[in-house]
């Protein structure tokens, strides 16, 4: 398991450290104007169902199903329940596309009220959905070949594809705006492009691992049905923190001009320790814990549980501290050049520590909801999940005026945190969870560590960074002064297993991961 989290987190820091260049072009080139608003907006629709299908709700369904098919009764039959996911999944998703692209209007109507003023605005963010909006299409399928991939232990092909989204944008940007009226357009048919070539790369991976897919005529087996009726819940359950993203940016829309694209650099720096620790470890864990219930190992499944939740406290804690402490600091360094000014750089820095509060409990979301979808529940995160949304949606409209474009991010982070307290707590009284000897003696340490490296920071910053702008030697201290504080506290306070990652280091070099 904590192989294929290895090998899924390096995959998707190729992919975010590509996707902060594409972002850094993006911030130079369009700043935080009315364009730069329309695209993000533009994108949150078909990315929503990206992060909803790859990260969540489908995977929460497909995953357990096709891992029981494959391990009880071999690769004939998996292949079999891959290709009736793959002809239902082609015949609703047409359907929804067709949909989308004809009543687009009066989705962003609901997507970007704050935009209807602004009739160019709005105009240009209907014409920018409209050419991504193919992109769900693609993306979703290859979320289904994902699934596959994962199901069978390779995990590389899969956490490697989003790195096409972002060359493809990249590419796009650079090298069509000179011929479509702004940037934004040749974005956009960049993010397209992109979901045919990740399609392409999963649909070539599967036929390495030796699945040969047909696509025979659309039926609703007894299989697919319980399939759907699984993963229904699960677009709730588990993906209520790209939900609340989601309402954040309607909100945004009804702030000052600028707060969408705020809001979008913020989250964008979050996602980066978000999608490799907390999304890593949750794709790695469900076919894990899954095989382990399987078989009847529920000791080994919760011992999964418990090192999972050590590993992104871990790894997650030091990211929440340094972006909290230091939001104002990453954003100067990332990007403020061209388009993106200083004073920018001040508000979304402190959106991103609103954001980054929250980081820790948004990976737990992750790694917790596998230990439900493992056992075929998906209602209960549903029903937790609904409630989080709602809580998330009271606390944007308290804090809106009072905190501007810091609103949203702390009602997302609020909430998220409640989220993750009922999924534990339910977890804990069902005796699926239990905290084990050695993460009672960790977790611990490591709060204590993360406290330590705070302390550290906050003196740094008060007592020997000059105001203005920061520079990247300035930046490179603060990240050194982090490092040496908490990696150094919490080796000190035997907080960390370092001969666990040692060994992993170890079984990495002498056996890569499979795919």
């Amino acid at each position: 398991m904590m192989r294929g989290a290895f090998t899924v987190g390096v995959w998707t820091m190729a992919s975010r450290i590509l996707g902060f260049v594409r972002d850094i072009l993006i911030a130079a080139i369009l700043g935080t104007g009315p364009v730069a608003d329309a695209f993000f907006v533009a994108l949150r629709l078909p990315n929503l169902f990206r992060r909803l299908f790859g990260e969540g709700a489908f995977n929460a369904a497909f995953v357990p199903s096709i891992s029981t098919i494959l391990h009880t009764q071999g690769m004939d039959a998996a292949t079999g329940f891959a290709e009736e996911a793959t002809a239902v999944m082609i015949f609703w998703l047409g359907g929804i596309t067709v949909l989308g692209e004809i009543f687009m209007p009066w989705l962003l109507y609901v997507l970007a009220p704050g935009f209807a003023g602004n009739h160019g605005k709005f105009a240009l963010a209907v014409v920018l959905t409209r050419i991504m909006f193919p992109y769900l299409f693609f993306v979703c399928l290859t979320a289904l070949f994902s699934g596959v991939l994962n199901a069978m232990g390779r995990f590389a092909a899969a956490a490697a594809a989003p790195l096409l989204f972002n060359a493809f944008s990249i590419a796009f940007m650079l090298g069509l705006s000179r011929y479509t009226p702004n940037p934004g357009y040749a974005l956009a048919w960049g993010v397209t492009v992109s979901g045919v070539a990740q399609m392409g790369l999963l649909i070539w991976a599967m036929r390495r691992a030796g699945m040969r897919i047909t696509v025979p005529k659309p039926r609703l087996t007894p299989r697919m049905k319980t399939l759907f009726r699984r993963m229904a819940p699960g677009l709730v359950g588990a993906g209520v923190t790209q939900l609340n993203v989601s309402i954040d940016i309607i909100i945004g829309t009804l702030l000052p001009a600028g707060s969408v694209s705020i809001l979008y650099y913020a989250d964008r720096v979050n996602q980066l320790p978000l999608g490799v620790i907390g999304t890593a470890a949750g794709t790695a864990l469900l076919p894990a814990i899954t095989r382990h219930i399987a078989l009847g190992e529920e000791n080994q499944a919760l011992s999964s549980l418990n090192r999972a939740l050590e590993g992104v406290l871990m790894l997650t804690l030091p990211a929440a501290i340094g972006l909290s402490v230091a939001g104002r600091q990453v954003m100067d360094v990332l990007f403020v050049r061209g388009a993106f000014s200083l004073h920018t750089a001040v508000l979304a820095g402190n959106s991103l520590a609103a954001f980054a509060l929250g980081l820790p409990v948004f990976a737990l979301v992750k790694v917790l909801t596998p230990g439900f979808f493992a056992r075929g529940d998906t209602v209960t995160p549903l029903k937790i999940g609904v409630v989080a949304v709602l809580l998330n949606l009271c606390m944007n409209l308290v804090f809106m005026h009072p905190l501007q474009a810091v609103g949203p991010a702390l009602a997302t982070s609020l909430s998220s945190a409640f989220n993750a307290a009922v999924l534990l707590y339910l977890l804990h009284r069902r005796g699926h969870f239990v905290l084990d000897m050695p993460a009672r003696h960790r977790v611990p340490r490591i709060l204590l560590a993360g406290a330590i490296m705070a302390a550290a920071l906050y003196a740094t910053e008060v007592f020997i960074l000059p105001l203005g702008k920061t520079t990247i030697p300035q930046f490179l201290l603060l990240t050194l002064v982090g490092g040496v504080a908490y990696g150094g506290s919490g080796i000190l306070l035997r907080a960390f297993d370092l001969s666990e990652l040692m060994a992993l280091l170890r079984r990495r070099r002498r056996k890569p991961a499979p795919g």
